[in-house]
């Protein structure tokens, strides 16, 4: 537990130092945010706050991993690499999305046949990757199986379904983070909360490993690796607490693709590592709301050529609809805790009533 918490600890310090930095670094350059102009009109005031945060949020995390490991003398393991290696991947791809914008002074950067192959390259080698390196248990970083709260063994992908099911799952969870990303701190704050919901899944799992308790039936858990699964959420929820302090309204920095991208890739490789892949729905029940009104928006524009919402993602529906900026954020990040403390009842009222799902 003690490196589980000097992780947090020190990506704190680092997003907390390092992100007023980052601020001037990027004001000079003139890495400046653009801003739709079809979007509510008091974000106009907003053009030219530095983007590219989520640079700060990935090096904090990797820094308060690699702390963690070398003050304990405990080498990283297979399942925690991957899924920074996820993190890291994804934020290169988002990098280059808002420098491309930057540059090209445009709202949009890479254009979404390109943004579609950069997901795919690293989801796809993340899903790959994920099924090798067997303990002496025999357990995998991931499973072919499909999981809620643990694989359900009636449902297996195979190894060549799994890889389109990681990639299924990398992409749906960076998007859902990267629509949400559209008001000061939204999408950092319920970040926090989902990771600080993966520390404690990923803690109950090592302390009920099946390997642990001695016995392989019942409600233990055939994890590999949860111990550095907590750690690596614990490091994320830390960075995003540190850049949050910067972030909340009126933000002095935005995270950018760079950190949307990464942490919904995080989400997606904690959920796939832990054997949650299904349960990522309800505690990221804020990423999937802004996704499917973004989803019906687009769904009924093209069927009968009318708007269900003033404006998708839905947190400008409410803006438009004379909500104040921070109220709006602040209803949201309730929503988000709601999620995040019915998907772990959901997760622990499953250890006390059921073995693993067979």
């Amino acid at each position: 537990m003690r490196n589980v918490l000097l992780a947090s600890l020190t990506s704190l310090v680092v997003s907390l130092l390092f992100t007023p930095v980052a601020i001037r670094i990027f004001r000079a350059r003139g890495y400046g945010q653009l801003i739709r102009d079809d979007g509510p009109t008091t974000h106009h005031t907003k053009r030219g706050t530095p983007t590219m945060g989520g640079t700060v949020i990935i090096l904090a995390t990797l820094t308060g991993y690699f702390v963690a490991h070398a003050a304990f003398w405990r080498g990283p393991t297979a399942s925690g690499l991957l899924v920074l290696f996820l993190m890291t991947g994804l934020g290169i791809v988002g990098f280059v999305d808002d420098f491309i914008k930057i540059s090209k002074q445009r709202s949009l950067g890479l254009n979404s046949k390109a943004k579609f192959l950069g997901q795919a390259i690293v989801a796809v080698t993340f899903g790959v990757l994920a099924l090798q390196f067997a303990d002496p248990e025999g357990l995998a970083p991931a499973s072919e199986h499909l999981s809620f709260v643990r694989d359900y063994h009636a449902i297996t992908f195979g190894a060549a379904g799994f890889v389109v099911w990681s990639f299924f799952m990398v992409a749906a969870a960076s998007n859902g983070v990267n629509l949400t990303d559209g008001l000061d701190g939204l999408a950092s704050g319920a970040a926090v909360m989902v990771f600080g919901a993966y520390v404690i899944i990923a803690f109950w799992q090592f302390g009920n490993e099946c390997a642990r308790v001695g016995q392989h039936a019942g409600n233990c858990y055939l994890v590999r690796d949860p111990l550095d699964l907590a750690l690596v959420a614990a490091a994320a929820m830390g960075a995003c607490f540190g850049f949050l302090w910067w972030n909340a309204s009126p933000a002095r920095i935005f995270m950018g693709d760079t950190g949307s991208l990464a942490l919904g890739g995080t989400l997606a490789g904690l959920a796939m590592t832990t054997r949650t892949e299904l349960l990522l729905v309800i505690l990221g029940g804020l990423f999937v709301i802004e996704t499917l009104s973004v989803m019906i928006q687009v769904a009924a524009f093209k069927g009968v050529k009318r708007r269900v919402f003033n404006m998708a993602p839905i947190h400008h529906h409410f803006e438009l609809a004379g909500w104040n900026e921070n109220t709006v954020i602040v209803r949201f990040w309730i929503i988000a805790g709601l999620a995040v403390a019915f998907g772990l009842g959901v997760f622990y009222a499953e250890f006390l009533s059921a073995g693993p799902l067979r």
